[in-house]
């Protein structure tokens, strides 16, 4: 039998040290803990709990191009009263709208938003937009008549969680019932942070500002990333959007996954993978709609 030497021993285990320490990062990175977590619990679970149903989702819009635009979009936002869509652009910023067939209906160029990530319609005229880069929550009003946006003039909120690198709010949901906004941050952590208080506490309480979030919860996430949330008034269900991991996870009000789909090929009806998933929205029947870079549209219908 051939004997190993001293040298052999030292190189072996220090491969195997080396995989080893890949492997945790590998998992680490690519949730995998989380994700054998979630495939156990929707196995186990009701099937009432996943309330919408994403794999009755099939694609009826499928990669159309958003024309006319110089940057790319980020973030989608359904406005019940004006039945279309708002999106932003980051670079020389504008807030953007489109019909629900992804036509620009208007541009609106912002001045000192810095650099836009995501739009959130709130009520009739008022948006929040976020600011990535320096973690503020800016209120908007707009109307018919609105031409240009300037941060100067508007209501603002400053987190400051971590602020400073390109991590930070991607998404932005709005809980018009319990007056919660919900904040994604993109990653290192992922995390998702509730907001009460801004941008409007309602006329029967006192204007005080809470901001919490949930390490349980977000523990729980098995995506790599949040790009976008969208909250469902009907079912009290948070849905939220992962660009890398290319999926749409549904969470309960608990905070639990419940359910999830695929953006990648073959999914939905989809020819081929959505590249890059950006925003997220529904309408009020129930349609979803997904921007994607560079200037993609989609729109999702049940079955």
């Amino acid at each position: 039998m051939r004997r190993v030497s001293p040298f052999q021993t030292v190189v072996l285990t220090l491969a195997v040290v080396l995989i080893l320490t890949a492997s945790f990062f590998l998992a680490r990175e690519y949730r995998v803990i989380e994700r054998l977590w979630f495939n156990w619990y929707v196995f186990w679970q009701s099937s009432d709990a996943q309330a919408l149903g994403l794999d009755d989702y099939e694609v009826v819009i499928e990669a159309r191009a958003i024309d006319g635009l110089e940057y790319n979009v980020s973030a989608l936002s359904f406005d019940p009263q004006r039945k279309t869509l708002f999106t932003v652009t980051n670079k020389d910023p504008e807030l953007v709208e489109l019909s629900l067939e992804g036509r620009i209906l208007r541009r609106i160029p912002l001045t000192g938003f810095g650099d836009a990530e995501a739009v959130e319609y709130i009520s009739p005229g008022i948006y929040v937009i976020s600011d990535e880069h320096s973690q503020r929550l800016i209120k908007v009003h707009l109307d018919d008549d609105t031409t240009f946006l300037d941060a100067a003039d508007a209501e603002q909120l400053t987190l400051g969680i971590d602020a400073g690198g390109n991590n930070g709010f991607e998404g932005l949901a709005y809980d018009n019932q319990g007056r919660r906004l919900f904040v994604a941050k993109e990653r290192r952590p992922v995390q998702i942070i509730e907001v009460r208080g801004f941008p409007d506490a309602g006329t029967d309480s006192p204007n005080i500002l809470e901001v919490t979030s949930s390490k349980e919860r977000d523990a729980g996430l098995f995506v790599r990333d949040l790009s976008s949330l969208q909250f469902d008034e009907r079912s009290g269900h948070l849905l939220a959007l992962s660009d890398e991991s290319r999926q749409i996870l549904e969470l309960d009000t608990q905070g639990k996954p419940v359910g999830n789909v695929s953006l990648t090929k073959g999914s939905m009806g989809l020819s081929k993978s959505v590249p890059q998933a950006e925003g997220i929205a529904m309408g009020d029947d129930g349609t979803l709609y997904v921007v994607s870079e560079p200037n993609l549209f989609y729109v999702f219908k049940k079955r």
